[in-house]
């Protein structure tokens, strides 16, 4: 009986290798799907250079949509995907609760989901997530806040402020790695620290909030904004207001290159903290492919170390 069970349970073993086989692949048959954030960043039009670089390179068919930031409509792209029958789909995930049962039913139809530079922690099923280290990029613009306190001589009362984005994860980590470092030197720097408010994504509203803190706080002393779109709002705002806020982003898209090099603005927009977008496209195509040949990935969480961008290194855009 036990040698007839072995007999069964081998030829069982041997069926399955043999339907995974099958299963699987060729890269230059695969189809992709991925969801970028939004495509009026600069930011995320490198993700889609990085995409289109490795299906160039790999021999695979990239599927490329976007979300305009919003849940419900990177639901209905994920859907969509599902429907037309693409072998894995990967998507910067800025508002996870609301594609989660999206992202799960993908999953349970068998279509491996993968996550770049937004990731959720809502689910489970995510295969492998690539971006950059996000909470030690906070780090790196807290770091750059307190150096220039000190330039300004300003390490006692000063009053410092940060425009933030509480939805997407990658926005919370920045904000939590500044604010750590804020913390550790709010005591011997006697900081005032101001929470400017929630840009949403959105340049004007970045302005108004901006405005309306220069207003309660006119000599705020240096903000940190967790992205790059939100210090073209403030830079507006701290000009318009005749301010002499200095302001560190995160992102170093060109326009943040091309400001901090600028004679005025570089005067404002003095750091940003710099991502490497074409790198997280074209790994995280890299990975899909890999999951989808191999059956694996090199790591669940793959993280890309950022870096502080000034008027030491900035390039000046073509």
């Amino acid at each position: 009986m036990k040698k007839i069970l072995s007999i069964v349970l081998v030829v069982a073993l041997v069926f399955a290798m043999t339907a995974s086989i099958a299963e699987a692949k060729d890269v230059k048959d695969l189809k992709l799907g991925f969801i970028l954030g939004s495509r009026e960043h600069a930011f995320y039009l490198k993700i889609e250079e990085g995409i289109n670089a490795a299906a160039a390179d790999m021999g695979f068919k990239a599927i490329v949509d976007e979300s305009d930031l919003q849940g419900a409509i990177a639901t209905e792209r994920i859907e969509g995907m599902v429907v037309e029958g693409l072998d894995a789909i990967s998507l910067a995930c800025n508002e996870p609760a609301a594609c989660t049962i999206a992202i799960e039913a993908a999953d349970a139809q068998g279509i491996p989901m993968f996550t770049f530079d937004c990731t959720s922690n809502e689910t489970d099923v995510i295969k492998c997530f690539v971006g950059t280290d996000n909470y030690q990029g906070g780090v790196v613009g807290g770091e750059a806040t307190i150096a220039w306190l000190d330039k300004l001589g300003l390490k006692e009362g000063a009053t410092v402020g940060i425009i933030g984005y509480p939805e997407p994860q990658s926005c919370i980590d920045r904000e939590n790695g500044w604010m750590e470092v804020m913390n550790a030197k709010k005591d011997e720097y006697k900081l005032n620290i101001v929470n400017i408010g929630n840009y949403k994504g959105d340049a004007s509203t970045a302005q108004q909030l901006m405005e309306d803190a220069l207003t309660s706080y006119p000599d705020m002393a240096v903000i940190f904004t967790v992205g790059d779109p939100a210090c073209i709002g403030a830079l507006a705002a701290i000009k318009g207001q005749g301010a002499s806020t200095k302001m560190i982003g995160f992102d170093a898209n060109p326009e943040a290159h091309e400001a901090i090099l600028d004679e005025v603005d570089g005067q404002i927009w003095v750091g940003d903290v710099a991502q490497d977008p074409y790198q997280i496209g074209y790994k995280i195509a890299e990975e899909m492919v890999k999951y989808l040949t191999e059956g694996t990935v090199d790591e669940p969480v793959i993280l890309i170390a950022p870096y502080l961008v000034d008027a030491s290194n900035a390039v000046k855009p073509e």
